[in-house]
């Protein structure tokens, strides 16, 4: 695509990233990599996130409403109908544009679509005449919708998922929630310093949390792999959800702790600040370049880490029983959907079944690994009760409560256990359950 036209940096930071997505890219990485090549300032750097994100977790309604603003759907040029899934979110969902500017942001970024002459004036006035269509109506159009998994722009399993698992009032509020910007949070690493140290090179707005002292949650946009405060190991990305499993496994100076399925490694490293790196902590990693990426972060961070390759099934562990262990298995993801906003489009119902086989493989094996009297969290990022409560039930073990240690965080059907949810905890929704082997 051709650069300048007019086109804003956000924007056309925005139409990167959906191109790169159609072609197979993750979201997340592609956006970081355009907004570095644009070099684009925080504010700009907001708005090119909100709308790549946007458009690209809001496909399904955004191809609705094109598609019947358009005669001849189905020969709509990939390039384009990422123009007009842009041009269709800002109309909808965007405050900052009025529709005139859109429509002519649209119009001049279509412009830059690579092609003949004629055939790149087709497209303007193909471009300019849906767009026009969609600022008269496309607001009242989504405000009809019934169907929540259209409203939302969820594939149907995950919809009746969320709903057979949550209740409908529940279900409909993480769709929604999975539409918005994620809350972005930091974890403090007290080993390699103070937390003031880290508060004080913040160029945005914070606040704290009650429960947990290492979070600063922020209320601007900030690119902490872009800074100092990452790359001296002092302060990493973490929502708080993720922080409460090493917490609720409540690690201890002397103790031997299994981190079972570990990389990237974010509550590895943080197992070891809670224990002021005086805890002996082995962490399994099925990828040699995975596990390659984990001794980095944690030589970065500061935290003693023992990383074991293989498959955390039937890996070989050093030593003997273990005092804790943490297994946070592959999932769905369904609590993270607002971070990995293509992330919806990518998971397939048929591959449910073989991962609720994986994770209670790994839970036996973590209960297997523990000594009598041991504790076993097991965690997860999504809200299906077939990959949560189904599988600790199944376990057999004894269910501890952490509903005391994490007040208003209690799972409504599996008493001791954790549940947040994205709408009504402001964090990314996660399930955490404390198992006591006797």
């Amino acid at each position: 695509m051709s650069e300048g036209g007019g086109v804003s940096p956000e924007r056309l930071a925005a139409y990167r990233v959906l191109r790169r997505v159609d072609e197979g890219a993750f979201a997340d990485r592609a956006f970081a990599s355009e907004a570095r090549k644009l070099d684009l300032p925080p504010r700009e750097r907001g708005a090119a996130m909100r709308l790549a994100y946007g458009a690209t977790q809001r496909r399904r309604t955004l191809d609705l409403l094109i598609d019947e603003a358009i005669d001849n759907p189905a020969a709509l040029e990939p390039e384009v109908r990422d123009v007009l899934r842009l041009g269709a979110y800002e109309l909808v969902w965007s405050d900052r544009v009025p529709a005139p500017a859109a429509v002519d942001q649209s119009v001049r970024l279509v412009r830059g679509v690579h092609g003949v002459d004629r055939r790149r004036k087709a497209r303007a006035g193909l471009v300019n005449a849906v767009m026009r269509r969609l600022a008269d109506g496309a607001a009242s159009r989504v405000a009809s919708l019934e169907d929540p998994a259209v409203l939302h722009s969820m594939p149907d399993w995950i919809a009746e998922g969320l709903t057979a698992a949550l209740g409908a009032e529940d279900a409909a509020g993480v769709m929604a929630a999975a539409n918005e910007p994620a809350v972005s949070a930091l974890r403090w690493n007290p080993l390699r310093g103070p937390r003031e140290a880290v508060l004080s090179e913040l160029p945005v707005p914070w606040h704290g949390d009650a429960v947990l002292p290492e979070a600063i949650v922020l209320d601007g946009p900030f690119g902490i792999e872009d800074s100092p405060l990452w790359a001296e190991g002092r302060a990493m990305g973490q929502s708080r959800a993720s922080m409460l499993p090493a917490r609720a496994l409540d690690p201890r100076p002397g103790e031997r702790i299994l981190d079972l399925c570990a990389a990237p490694g974010a509550k590895s490293t943080h197992l070891a600040a809670l224990s002021g790196n005086e805890a002996t902590i082995v962490c399994v990693e099925l990828h040699e370049a995975r596990a390659k990426a984990l001794r980095a972060l944690g030589e970065r961070m500061g935290a003693r880490l023992e990383v074991v390759v293989g498959d955390a099934r039937d890996v070989d562990l050093p030593g003997g029983p273990f005092d804790a262990v943490l297994v946070d298995p592959p999932c769905t993801g369904l609590g993270v959907l607002a971070a990995r906003p293509d992330a919806r489009w990518r998971r397939r119902p048929e591959a449910l079944a073989e991962l609720t086989a994986l994770q209670a493989a790994l839970l036996g094996r973590a209960l297997g690994a523990v000594r009598p009297g041991g504790r076993v969290v097991y965690s997860t990022c999504t809200l299906l009760a077939a990959e949560n409560e189904d599988v600790v039930t199944a376990s057999g073990a004894e269910l501890e409560s952490l509903e005391a240690d994490f007040p208003g965080m209690a799972h409504p059907r599996l008493p001791g256990a954790l549940l947040t949810l994205p709408h009504r905890h402001g964090t990314d929704g996660f399930f955490v359950a404390r198992l006591r082997v006797r």
